[in-house]
């Protein structure tokens, strides 16, 4: 593994981890998952097996440890990694076919889409959370605003991100 790489990820999953605690909660305790986007924007940019799985473990277990929702720590760790695999998988699908300045906040609202339903899915069902509201209130209140949200930081940062990347590749001295 490269550690500069390893380095960059894991500035996405401290400012992630910020983003995640200092926004507000919505509905019963749960709030958007802000560090999505930026687990999203490494699959983006580092698109192999080894980051995505360093990723997914390191923003599930953070996103735990800054959830205000009842017994959400068991739900975000298992939530992160399938939809860090399946983000993978959809970013592999498009990656040729389309531009990715277009590609990426595209994925970025598919995948807190798919994030929002296995949380709230695995939170509800599996874990057997009663927070008083069904599946479609927590949705509405909480999911919806959070693919709206994560989409806007996509599509602000993943163009600013990858020129930063871009100009401090280190200059190869023949």
């Amino acid at each position: 593994m490269n550690t500069r790489v390893l380095v960059i990820l894991a500035l996405f999953v401290g400012i992630g981890a910020a983003l995640h605690a200092v926004f507000p909660p919505i509905l019963f305790g749960m709030r958007p998952d802000m560090s999505l986007a930026m687990m999203f924007l490494g699959i983006v940019l580092f698109p192999r097996i080894k980051y995505v799985l360093v990723l997914a473990v390191a923003t599930g277990f953070v996103s735990a440890l800054t959830t205000t929702f009842p017994l959400g720590q068991i739900p975000n760790i298992i939530e992160k990694p399938i939809t860090a695999f399946i983000f993978f998988g959809l970013v592999l699908l498009i990656k040729e076919r389309v531009n990715p300045s277009i590609g990426a906040p595209i994925l970025t609202a598919i995948g807190t889409l798919i994030s929002g339903s296995l949380f709230l899915s695995i939170a509800l069902f599996i874990v057997g959370v009663n927070v008083g509201v069904g599946f479609i209130a927590l949705f509405t209140a909480n999911v919806l605003p959070a693919i709206v949200v994560n989409t806007i930081i996509m599509v602000v940062l993943y163009p600013v991100v990858q020129t930063i990347i871009r100009r401090s590749q280190p200059i190869v001295l023949s």
